[in-house]
């Protein structure tokens, strides 16, 4: 080989590096405060960490520390294992655990990508349903909407792996807003579920982070995360 076709090869080598690297954030933790109203409620931690097999795993770790969730003891886990697909974190499998008051509430979801077939299981039986690609699930939808609105996208549409099916979630950035949290003051990009449920909002600063700087959920009660640090690992 010459010295100009080995050097174009190398410099189209590490053009795909740096296209492969910007698709993938690093390994990262990130903490947050939990509020439910204005309410301290507990403290989550979020990580990502790469795993076998080119495979991911996220995970949000939420402990009851304040009012009520800290009087039933109450706790909560997620944990998805995911396959980047383009620059979606199309869903393996998904695992909820709460804990309150000594009951336990599980949810197991896998995607069998051979036979195109999701299987949810938790406390009240088995469903299978059929599975669409670059379908996420609702832990990672916020790592999804963070990359897509680090590639400048307005509009994100999310096929969602849910207890039923796929459920079609639409999201919109509705503007930018200032946002102060633990971890700083952020020129934030404002996005909003925008179909019938309409009950999710979060900031981001998706040139710095590909999780949200704060989020609020509406859904299962008034609650908002906000973002006290964040490390790549």
């Amino acid at each position: 080989m010459t010295i100009r076709p080995l050097l174009a090869s190398t410099i189209g080598l590490l053009l795909l590096t740096q296209a492969v690297s910007a698709a993938t954030p690093p390994a990262f933790t990130a903490t947050y405060n939990v509020l439910q109203g204005d309410q301290p409620m507990g403290q989550a931690t979020v990580t990502l960490r790469a795993a076998e097999n080119g495979e991911w795993i996220y995970s949000k770790d939420v402990k009851g520390t304040g009012g009520l969730a800290a009087l039933m003891g109450a706790s909560a886990k997620e944990t998805s294992r995911f396959r980047w697909k383009g620059d979606v974190p199309e869903a393996i499998s998904y695992d909820y655990q709460m804990i309150a008051m000594g009951k336990n509430k599980q949810r197991h979801l896998s995607a069998d990508w051979k036979t195109n077939q999701v299987t949810v299981d938790d406390n009240k039986g088995s469903r299978t349903y059929a599975a669409i690609p670059g379908m996420v699930e609702r832990n990672t939808a916020a790592l999804a909407l963070g990359i897509a609105l680090r590639d400048g996208k307005q509009q994100i549409v999310l096929p969602m792996g849910v207890k039923q099916g796929i459920e079609t979630q639409q999201f919109k950035v509705t503007g930018k807003e200032i946002v102060k949290v633990a971890a700083g003051t952020f020129n934030a990009e404002r996005i909003d579920r925008t179909d019938k449920a309409q009950d999710f909002s979060a900031w981001y600063a998706p040139t710095r982070y590909p999780v949200p700087v704060k989020l609020s959920q509406h859904e299962g009660g008034d609650l908002t995360m906000e973002l006290v640090s964040f490390q790549s690992n």
